[in-house]
This record gives structure tokens, sequence and C-alpha cells, in this order.
């Protein structure tokens, strides 16, 4: 059409960037801005049809985008208050985290829901991109999530990809007291060809956005969570320990 990405999202009205997100394949175009395309670029219903041929949602809704994002970005950061990430769960904590939220899923849907889950955690395969850096309240490795096992297989799992180099982990501890991330998650990414995003996310609803004010205040958050935070060794330390404290309680007392 000859327009610039400028151009184009004024007439569609939304912001330059999400034009560059729609075209790198970042973001998917909500039924609302999908309209509007069809409409600017004359695409006779092209972009509202191809929303409803797309693969069946393999996230809930408020986290499609972000997953897709995910994916792309160079640097991530995630702040966790109560679960260990996505990213980092073993397929037994993500099968307990995902039947407590949804007790009457099927034995099939619960499968494929872990399936996906645990298949994001494949970016990290690659040794060079992206950088992951997490910081867990000591909340996320003290809330037994399935049984002892479970946590003590989990905890292993972090403490082993921190000793490979693959991610970086720092735990806020009980005693550090309020700090300003203390009430909610948040997932902050950068990328080489687009703006820095941040998610946050509550009960079946998340919030993905790329306004630079805001994301510079959950950065602020986040950078106030880290300095709150224990030194990544000693971060490691501690999650060994909780995880031999879990492995000691699945042991049988002696007679």
């Amino acid at each position: 059409m000859g327009l610039t990405q400028g151009e184009l999202a004024e007439m569609v009205v939304c912001s330059p960037s999400l034009i560059a997100h729609y075209e790198a394949g970042r973001r998917t175009p909500n039924p609302a801005d999908a309209k509007r395309l069809d409409q600017v670029l004359g695409t006779d219903g092209f972009f509202e049809r191809w929303r409803d041929t797309l693969a069946k949602a393999r996230f809930a809704e408020h986290f499609q985008e972000a997953a897709e994002a995910e994916r792309l970005a160079v640097f991530i950061e995630e702040f966790a208050v109560s679960l260990v990430p996505g990213l980092l769960q073993t397929k037994a904590y993500a099968r307990a985290v995902l039947k407590a939220a949804k007790p009457n899923n099927t034995a099939a849907e619960l499968d494929e829901k872990v399936v996906n889950r645990v298949e994001r955690a494949h970016i990290l395969d690659n040794p060079a991109s992206p950088t992951v850096w997490m910081i867990l309240s000591e909340s996320a490795i003290r809330t037994v999530v399935g049984d002892p096992a479970i946590m003590a297989e989990q905890l292993r799992h972090i403490v082993g990809l921190a000793r490979a180099g693959r991610i970086m982990v720092q735990v806020v501890p009980f005693s550090a007291g309020a700090h300003a991330a203390m009430s909610s998650m948040m997932k902050l990414m950068r990328f080489t060809d687009a703006p820095d995003m941040a998610y946050v996310e509550a009960l079946h609803t998340g919030s993905l956005t790329d306004d630079p004010s805001l994301v510079r205040r959950y950065r602020d958050a986040y950078d106030l969570a880290r300095a709150a935070a224990l030194p990544p060794e000693a971060s490691l330390d501690l999650i060994a320990s909780v995880a031999k404290d879990y492995d000691n309680h699945e042991r049988p007392p002696h007679s």
C-alpha cells in the first residue's frame, strides 16, 4: 500500500510500535484492529478470517500475546510471587499447578496444557539467547505444589539451569520484608528491533504493554525487588537447601 508504519497506525488508530509487532509476528491483532486493518488495506476480511483460522490457542487468551513476545525476546526478566515461573516449570510441577487451577480438566486437556507450558522452555535450549533473569519470592520455593518430591525435583531443576549458566536466579527472602514488586508477578522483555514490553498477570487476566512510561515503572519495581534479593550464589544455596528439606520430608522416619 506504500504506507509507513506510522501512517498505517494513524489510520488504524493504534501505535506504530503495535504495527511493528504485527509485522514481526510478536502480536496478533485483536478483533477490532483486524477489522480496521481490513478496512484500511482493502483486504476484504483477510485479517478477520486469518484470526479465525489460527491454530487453536495454546495458552489462556490473556497470555497468548505475551507468549508470542516471550518467544522473540532477547532478554527476559521475571519476578514471581508464589509460583515458579512457567519457563522454569518441570512437567510434574506444571501438571500440579494446572490441575489445581481447573480440577475438572479431562486427562487429555491436562496433558495438552502441560505440553504447551513445558514447550515454552525450549527457548532456553539456545545458549546464546535469550538472557533470562528470574527473581523469586521465597514463597515460590516454600509453597508445596503437588508434593515434596515434586518440589524437590522442581528446585533442583532451577539450580541445574543456573549452575549451567542458562539462567540467573535470585530469591527475595521473607526477612527482606515489604518491597516494591511484592503485590504482583511481572515479566519484562527486551527485543532487538522493538520497544521493551512488560506483562503482569492476576487471576484469569493479564496485561501486556509497551507504553514506555508504564514499562519504566515496572522496571523500577523490578530493580527494587532485585536490590532486596539475596545475591545469586546465596540464592542458589537457599534453593538447594530447601530442595534437600523436601527430600528429607519424603524419606520414611527411622524405626
